[in-house]
């Protein structure tokens, strides 16, 4: 067999990574219509993706948000896509390259895509992995600040909602508007 030199795997995965960009500019504009909501998987690790380290910790390696009832300030880029999300009652930013995304899932018709995370011919620019390392280090400056006791608002609710979280696949996300779901769960379901 030939050697696949024009690499149809990664044009491929580009091109429905491109999709999932559509879908979710579409969303941007109009809003979800009708049944329709997301599990968006991807791999935390992947280049320029930019996650609080609270939820870095607890989702060291992959993550999956769902984007149904409860999100917010959705911005498409060429690169990547921002969205507001709450996690046990804590709003926030996520910004997500689609080079980092493993799966894409929409429930209400059965429409999912998988992909190998990296597995790209999209370079993603220096600017933007340059924002996100600023933007880690200021967060870990603010961290840091605020575990020293300076912070002027102490709030629980990180605590209560890592008391209240179990090892299931399973975990409250957004006000009890949406769930984490492991992409291993949502494969089971499918």
């Amino acid at each position: 067999m030939a050697e696949d030199l024009l690499r149809y795997d990664i044009l491929i995965q580009d091109a429905l990574r491109g999709a999932v960009k559509k879908i979710l500019a579409e969303v941007g504009r109009t809003g979800l219509p009708g049944e329709h909501h997301f599990y968006i998987a991807f791999d935390t690790t992947a280049p320029g993706v930019r996650i609080s380290s609270r939820l870095k910790e607890r989702y060291p390696q992959e993550m999956t948000i769902v984007m149904q009832h409860q999100f917010w300030d959705l911005a498409i880029g060429e690169h990547a896509f921002e969205v507001g999300l709450s996690f046990g009652g804590v709003a926030e930013k996520l910004l997500v390259p689609y080079s980092a995304i493993k799966g894409f899932f929409d429930p209400s018709v059965q429409f999912a895509l998988e992909f190998d995370p990296g597995k790209t011919a999209e370079e993603l620019p220096e600017e933007l992995l340059e924002a996100v390392e600023e933007l880690a280090k200021a967060e870990k400056l603010a961290e840091d600040v605020t575990s020293e006791g300076v912070s002027p608002v102490q709030d629980g609710a990180e605590a209560a909602s890592a008391d209240k979280q179990d090892s299931g696949d399973k975990t409250p996300a957004a006000d009890g508007g949406g769930d984490v779901v492991s992409l291993d769960a949502f494969r089971k379901k499918t």
